[in-house]
């Protein structure tokens, strides 16, 4: 699926919808490792980004929104509309991310 046809908006521009599919998902449970902990927590003495952080938290949105297209491909879409990330704390250090939309085909106009 092109990346370009997933869109937080409710219709793509340039293309007509011509079948919605249903929602679509991809979810991921991720923990932070001892390890990743003890390179944060120096990181924190100096202050600023989290860099081991936001490496985990990029990798993890990434994960779920590739399984999204994958959801989205084997119900028969080309396009995701309406999508959104969500994300819970399942226990300290344990979060879940969700990547999520509704997936359509759509025909070029």
């Amino acid at each position: 699926m092109d990346h370009s046809l997933v869109t937080t908006n409710f219709q793509l521009d340039g293309y007509r919808i011509v079948k919605n599919l249903g929602v679509v998902r991809g979810i991921v449970v991720r923990s932070r490792s001892i390890f990743g902990n003890i390179g944060a927590g120096i990181q924190i003495l100096f202050g600023g980004n989290i860099t081991l952080y936001t490496e985990l938290c990029e990798r993890t949105r990434r994960d779920a929104f590739e399984l999204m297209i994958e959801h989205a491909k084997d119900v028969g879409a080309n396009a995701v509309i309406g999508f959104r990330y969500d994300a819970t704390e399942i226990m300290g250090g344990v979060t879940e991310v969700l990547a999520y939309g509704t997936a359509c085909v759509v025909q070029k106009i």
